[in-house]
């Protein structure tokens, strides 16, 4: 049975409402959000990364690396839902050890029954800010993660969300959009395996460290900006 928005908090019902009108399941199942998610996983070297749509009663997994068949699921079983409901990044570097405040008791005993320690979710945006699910990074073992790794988590979620604003504006355009999305898509897509393949050279040269060493992600978030102008190229905020 779904949720009654009335029933709601204001706030959380607007988001609602602002994510079936922009209907962002179709096009974060497009093959560029898929690399976004490579990518991110590659950089934290990680086994798991998932964009999440947190909808009323249910979380979906539109572009999904490490739990392949791992669709959906409800919603009071995620923890991208403790990151929509305090309206921020959350870490949880040992869920075994977290405070049972912080995360629902049915989260907890899913996470548990899957054998998960560490989840990292940053918050990717609708057009309108709101906030639409989460891009995340988890695993079976508990992890350190710093203040550097979770800006560079934020800023890759950040891309996302100004990816969903740039497909918008492209396709708004009244002769050609799709072409011009399909181009910038193309466009992305190189930049984001250039960063791979940097990435790769970096954990060859730096290794398999946890925390990710700070002049890793340092080169990282300067190809990260170039995304960022490509982005600005097409008349989008950076």
């Amino acid at each position: 049975m779904s949720t009654d928005l009335s029933r709601l908090p204001g706030a959380e019902a607007a988001r609602l409402r602002s994510l079936r009108a922009y209907d962002v399941l179709p096009t974060l199942a497009e093959p560029v959000f898929a690399e976004y998610v490579a990518l991110t996983a590659r950089i934290f070297n990680l086994p798991i990364s998932l964009i999440s749509v947190v909808l009323e009663d249910t979380v979906y997994y539109p572009a999904n690396l490490g739990l392949p068949g791992h669709a959906q699921q409800p919603r009071v079983e995620t923890l991208c839902s403790t990151a929509i409901a305090q309206a921020r990044t959350v870490v949880y570097c040992d869920l075994d050890r977290e405070p049972h405040a912080a995360i629902p008791a049915e989260a907890r005993q899913v996470a548990r029954a899957n054998e998960m320690r560490f989840y990292a979710g940053a918050l990717v945006r609708l057009p309108d800010q709101r906030p639409l699910g989460t891009l995340c990074i988890m695993a079976r073992q508990p992890r350190t993660f710093t203040a550097e790794e979770q800006r560079i988590l934020e800023l890759l979620a950040g891309l996302i969300s100004q990816t969903l604003v740039a497909r918008q504006r492209c396709r708004a355009l009244p002769r050609a959009g799709g072409a011009a999305w399909q181009r910038l898509s193309g466009e992305l897509q190189e930049e984001i395996q250039a960063l791979n393949a940097l990435v790769r050279y970096l954990a060859a040269r730096y290794g398999s460290m946890v925390p990710v060493p700070a002049t890793f992600l340092t080169q990282v978030e300067s190809r990260i900006h170039d995304l960022q102008e490509l982005l600005g190229d097409y008349g989008l905020p950076g």
